[in-house]
């Protein structure tokens, strides 16, 4: 996949943020029976891995930063998003949280996961897909399949 520059213009439209937050610390059924088990020490390791990590999702960009004392920040121009994939298990539908791929052109950032998100995924994954498509006409790129 490449990209081209289109000739349609579009009006420039201000960035909103459509999700921002931290992943769930306990966001599916083997995550709690890690934490029952060793009775509470699990939830420990869970909450700090959840605390390391926040996901800011605009209709311009998303931006993933992870780790507690070593940082490390990662952020993917929507437009550059060729595929999405929800993922809901069981076990994350019962506890109220899923998880959304994004498969990007990002040269270093070919896949971004957001896990453990505590909000519907699936309106999640619409509105972002609604952005993409729009910020793709903002900036008059379009895609064009190789394969």
């Amino acid at each position: 996949m490449s990209m081209t520059p289109s000739t349609s213009t579009s009006t420039s439209t201000e960035e909103r943020t459509l999700f921002a937050g931290h992943p769930a610390v306990v966001d599916s059924v083997g995550g709690l029976l890690l934490a029952i088990l060793t009775l509470g020490l699990g939830w420990l390791y869970l909450y700090a891995r959840a605390k390391g990590t926040h996901f800011k999702v605009t209709t311009r960009r998303v931006i993933v930063e992870r780790g507690l004392l070593n940082k490390r920040l990662e952020q993917v121009d929507v437009y550059r998003i060729k595929d999405f994939v929800v993922d809901r298990p069981l076990g994350q539908r019962l506890l109220g949280t899923g998880n959304l791929q994004l498969l990007t052109m990002d040269a270093t950032t070919a896949r971004v996961e957001l896990h453990g998100l505590r909000a519907d995924v699936v309106a999640l994954y619409e509105q972002l897909r609604a952005a993409t498509e729009a910020d793709r006409l903002r900036r008059g790129v379009r895609l064009v399949d190789n394969e």
